[in-house]
């Protein structure tokens, strides 16, 4: 019986997951506060009132920058706050509405990246955006769910003789008890987590962020070349578009809509 096994959303774009208990989805939304913040790689400014959505290239991202993952985030939702834990255990309080506080975590990211940016970087909330690898495509896929087939991934890694930490792939909802690949024959589809009905609407393409290791944040995989290599493709995973809203808690049931 396929269930959803975990839930997570990533509050800035490149930094660290947060797992969730329970959501609440709401047709043609994503899931709430995730991507909602990014980080500026210093090449453009952003401007909240003309921003159109940017490519991932764009921001300080994990593709780029592999000691992202080193730093553990948490969105305090009653406070409005962000946490971020460095690797020596220092830790910020980024109160989001507050310009100098956002200015002190673009200026920390920076000097923790060691990366030389044509500009000083800035930490921008998306006001009425998700900073999505997708939001290039269209408004609708800017709000899509992202779901992960977790036996997919212990194919891949039986198959390949190594281990795979599913977090790689940075997905919102992480599917069990399935099929490897099923989800790949799901386009166009609606399937049914718990109450609510999703829409199967693209195929994740994989890009250099997943060779990065979500806990030693080294570089020590090359997974979309080796996928392309042994499978013609780097899919794995696939993005939902929210048809009907509900609320949605780990070991809910999913099934393929007939």
């Amino acid at each position: 019986m396929r269930t959803l096994r975990q839930l997570y959303r990533y509050p800035v774009k490149g930094l660290s997951a947060e797992p969730l208990q329970q959501i609440a989805l709401r047709a043609g939304e994503g899931v709430p506060l995730d991507r909602a913040w990014a980080l500026t790689n210093g090449s453009w400014t952003f401007e909240a009132g003309s921003y159109s959505p940017r490519p991932k290239t764009d921001f300080i991202a994990l593709m780029d920058h592999a000691a992202l993952a080193s730093l553990a985030t948490r969105f305090d939702d009653e406070e409005n706050c962000l946490h971020v834990t460095a690797p020596d255990g220092r830790l910020l309080r980024i109160d989001v509405d507050d310009p100098v506080s956002c200015e002190k975590l673009a200026q920390f990211v920076a000097r923790h990246i060691t990366a030389r940016l044509e500009g000083p970087p800035a930490f921008v909330a998306g006001e009425g955006f998700r900073f999505t690898d997708v939001s290039v495509l269209s408004h609708g896929m800017m709000n899509a769910v992202s779901l992960i087939n977790l036996a997919t991934v212990r194919d891949i890694g039986v198959a390949w003789g190594v281990d795979i930490d599913p977090l790689r792939f940075r997905a919102n909802l992480y599917m069990d008890g399935g099929d490897a690949w099923e989800e790949a024959s799901w386009l166009d589809r609606d399937i049914l987590i718990g109450d609510v009905r999703a829409r199967v609407v693209m195929r994740t393409p994989r890009c250099a962020a997943t060779n990065v290791n979500p806990v030693t944040a080294e570089r020590d995989m090359t997974l979309p070349a080796t996928m392309m290599e042994r499978y013609g493709h780097r899919d794995l995973g696939v993005y939902l578009q929210i048809i009907e809203g509900g609320a949605v808690a780990s070991g809910a049931p999913i099934t393929v809509a007939l």
